[in-house]
């Protein structure tokens, strides 16, 4: 509204400016997504924080980031570096947010200009985000370095590994770190070498919201159901199982003076209530994939992790899941 524009301390209990000029990207992690630090200040925590400063892996799309916007202007970097003969330093990977964006990208070029470089094109799907990464350059305790445009960075949530540090930024700054391949990296004011021994220094990226050509429709990936035929399930089988239902209860009867299972302490996350990765693989199962409850969660009462003491029998450090069968199976 006009008159808040011209005069906001009055419609506001607390009013500031903010110079556009002066911000400057940021890098989030490792292990959570709230410690943050700008681009210029990251070099430095390396440094002090001991943190890897190589990049062993830079990981661009899944469900964030991914929009045709964020391509463009990621390959736009790719360009640069492309015409100064400049390739990434690290394992780069790129994940289309959907079939759409897949084949839009591979109809316009843009899927081929990220190979050109070096990036490894993935199948658009949750991918290294939900720990479907089965990395074979470092091995389980290996401490190492990720820089990812994804939504969460949580101990052991991309690769499996606790050791790995992972850092989230935007999708240009991830690309334009690759092509350092270090964490210390400062687009802003930093230069490689190009391929005449000159300095380089990107510019900043640019894009287009919406594909001149239109978005391709080639596959949208759907299937129609059948209209008839039966569903058969191994009995035997670890992946799938019949959902049956559950018993009836009644809530004011069954549940009082119920014995308390855990008490999460610190963040407690979907990635600590019900880890995915490896565990993605029994998603048809329910009986199979309960076994990763709170599987990542600290335990307020003992501090352990995924563990407890079962306060029926006393047992002491058990797995959560295992406590929770044994409470049921005493009613």
């Amino acid at each position: 509204d006009p008159e808040v524009g011209k005069d906001p301390e009055k419609f506001y209990d607390e009013y500031y400016e903010i110079d556009l000029d002066e911000l400057e990207p940021h890098i989030v992690g490792p292990h959570t997504p709230d410690l943050g630090r700008s681009i210029s200040a990251m070099s430095t925590e390396v440094d002090e924080k001991k943190y890897p400063a190589e990049i062993s892996a830079a990981l661009i799309g899944s469900c964030t980031n991914s929009s045709y916007e964020d391509m463009t202007r990621s390959v736009s970097l790719v360009r640069q570096a492309k015409d100064a003969g400049i390739k990434v330093k690290t394992n780069f990977l790129v994940t289309p947010g959907s079939e759409q964006i897949y084949e839009t990208i591979k109809q316009d070029g843009i899927l081929g200009e990220f190979e050109e470089v070096g990036a490894t094109v993935l199948a658009n799907a949750c991918g290294p985000c939900i720990g479907q990464w089965k990395r074979e350059d470092k091995k389980k305790g290996e401490a190492n370095s990720i820089l990812t445009s994804y939504n969460r960075n949580f101990a052991k949530r991309n690769d499996g590994n606790p050791e790995t540090l992972g850092f989230i930024s935007s999708p240009e700054l991830v690309v334009a770190m690759a092509f350092s391949g270090s964490m210390k990296f400062n687009p802003l004011t930093d230069t490689l070498t190009d391929k005449d021994g000159n300095d380089f220094k990107f510019k900043p990226p640019t894009g287009d919201v919406l594909p001149s050509n239109g978005y391709s429709s080639k596959d949208n990936g759907y299937e129609a159901p059948t209209k008839s035929g039966e569903v058969v399930i191994n009995p035997s089988s670890e992946r799938l199982a019949f959902l049956e239902p559950f018993a009836k209860q009644e809530p004011i009867k069954d549940y009082q003076d119920l014995p308390l299972l855990v008490k999460a302490q610190g963040k407690c996350t979907t990635d600590h209530i019900s880890q995915a990765g490896p565990w993605l693989k029994f998603r048809g199962h329910l009986d199979n994939i309960s076994n990763n409850m709170f599987l990542g969660a600290t335990n307020a009462f003992t501090g352990g992790t995924g563990t407890g003491n079962n306060p029926v029998s006393g047992e002491k450090d058990v797995e959560i899941n295992k406590i929770a069968r044994n409470l049921k199976d005493q009613g």
